[in-house]
């Protein structure tokens, strides 16, 4: 089961990498358009669930940080963590409409800040992406091998 759910993660983590890139992939494959034109409508809702799954896996990281370090797997933990922090940044930057029509725009300081961090955000989206489907495919390389 926990063999299980660490796939499912870092399925999840490459296709939250595959969807910060849209144009990207369309620019060298343009007949992803229609596939992607399908998931685009529910891309702020993917986007919050991965904010929580990201949240989650810092959290128990950072509960079984020690026996990482004792038993060898040191270099492991810093790759989870990372991949954990990619994943709400992109999370925030998929599902920013959604959080900030439900959440944000109650309070027009939230707002303004949310708006503010995400123009800040928004240029690093193609790099994240990129660096979510390449951990993603490492952290698998490196279970099977």
């Amino acid at each position: 089961m926990v063999l299980f759910l660490y796939f499912l993660y870092l399925v999840i983590l490459i296709i939250s990498g595959i969807l910060a890139i849209p144009t990207l992939i369309l620019s060298k494959k343009p007949s992803a358009k229609d596939l992607l034109d399908k998931v685009v409508p529910y891309q702020g809702w993917f986007g919050v669930i991965i904010i929580f799954i990201g949240l989650f896996k810092i959290i128990d990281l950072l509960s079984e940080a020690n026996l990482y370090f004792t038993f060898g797997f040191g270099g492991r933990w810093v790759l989870l963590l990372v991949t954990a922090i990619i994943m709400i940044i992109l999370g925030f930057l998929l599902g920013f409409n959604l959080i900030n029509n439900y959440i944000l725009s109650k309070n027009p300081k939230s707002q303004a800040n949310g708006k503010n961090l995400i123009t800040k955000l928004l240029p690093f989206q193609n790099i994240l992406g990129i660096a979510a489907i390449v951990l993603g495919v490492l952290l698998l390389l490196m279970r099977l091998f």
